[in-house]
């Protein structure tokens, strides 16, 4: 009867739906067992590096590897690149592991072999020392039948790329491939997403290139900003109504975004109340902002409850003030995610 319903319907295990955190991922599952009932079991609905492992148990013996192989993570790689810094003789203090780590991991990112990298090297003299170590890092995981997180993706790029049968497979397999928070992909995971919906092209992609923000982890915006010049028969719906905020709030946020550069363009709207106004503070330091804070919430708390507030900052250091002011004005609070300043070591 299901089957009549719907013009040639997808079976669940045709259906792969990918998104980049696990928390998203779970929900997600969630959602479709209710929908779905025990039929969403046979759906693929994974992060990046959960499909990819998937792909990579079953076939990863073509590339060498063994398919019990190990999953390094940042502290694993690392170990192995200080190991490697010292048996090549590179001065940690000269050459910075962090940072050659990261140059490592944005190679990776853009599908950059180590070979490749050495030849693109040219005469640059720190992108050479970046060389020597990603190709000893590359033969060293290799032999330790391990990879990181970036070779995760990579591989399954290089896996799909390099063997016909296993592309095949998997595009035959995989009907409709959904991907979510698509701005924020990289050039690796664009790949993966062209190479899976290479027969079918039936890809659907959510992303917002307004909240583009992860540039600094390799993020391509353009994967978005180009999509419809890939897939020109795409259709392009537009998610413009709100509802969580205020239409004040929604306005301001508009008139700040309308001024980047290479966005596809929306206007937010909401049929919720105008709601209060925006207040802008411009305090002279962290201190300033912070007694600020503290007595907006002593003059508009009178009859509220303190649970009634929230305070939002962009990282856990910025906390240190506003705990501070909260101490002497004898305001209780709690920290959400993170550690109270009083109570680090």
């Amino acid at each position: 009867l299901l089957r009549l319903c719907a013009v040639d319907a997808p079976r669940p295990w045709e259906i792969i739906a990918i998104t980049f955190t696990n928390k998203a991922a779970g929900e997600l599952r969630e959602r479709l067992n209710v929908a779905c009932g025990p039929r969403a079991a046979d759906i693929w609905a994974h992060t990046f590096h959960s499909a990819c492992t998937r792909i990579l148990r079953r076939d990863i013996d073509r590339l060498g590897y063994s398919k019990s192989f190990a999953i390094y993570d940042e502290d694993d790689k690392k170990r192995m690149l200080t190991g490697i810094l010292k048996d090549l003789d590179i001065d940690e203090k000269k050459f910075e592991l962090r940072g050659i780590s990261a140059e490592i991991s944005r190679a990776k990112d853009n599908l950059v072999t180590s070979r490749k990298y050495e030849e693109l090297a040219g005469s640059d003299y720190y992108k050479r020392i970046v060389a020597r170590v990603y190709i000893a890092y590359q033969k060293r995981m290799l032999a330790a039948n391990a990879l990181d997180f970036d070779d995760i993706i990579v591989k399954t790029v290089e896996l799909l790329q390099g063997f016909d049968e296993v592309r095949e497979y998997y595009q035959d397999k995989f009907r409709y491939v959904l991907v979510d928070e698509y701005q924020d992909t990289n050039h690796a995971q664009y790949a993966l997403c062209s190479i899976l919906a290479g027969r079918h092209r039936n890809l659907c992609v959510v992303g917002d290139d307004d909240q583009s923000i992860y540039k600094f982890r390799g993020a391509t915006i353009a994967n978005i900003l180009e999509f419809e010049q890939q897939y020109p028969e795409a259709v392009t719906i537009r998610l413009e109504q709100n509802y969580r905020s205020t239409k004040s709030i929604l306005d301001a946020a508009n008139a700040v975004i309308s001024h980047n550069q290479g966005r596809k363009g929306k206007k937010l709207w909401t049929k919720n109340a105008s709601g209060d106004k925006i207040t802008v503070y411009e305090a002279l330091n962290e201190s300033d902002e912070a007694n600020y804070v503290a007595g907006r919430i002593f003059s508009i708390s009178k009859g509220k409850n303190f649970k009634d507030f929230a305070i939002l900052y962009r990282t856990n250091a910025q906390s240190n003030a506003l705990e501070y002011a909260f101490k002497r004005n004898s305001i209780p609070y709690r920290i959400i995610g993170g550690t109270r300043f009083f109570d680090r070591a």
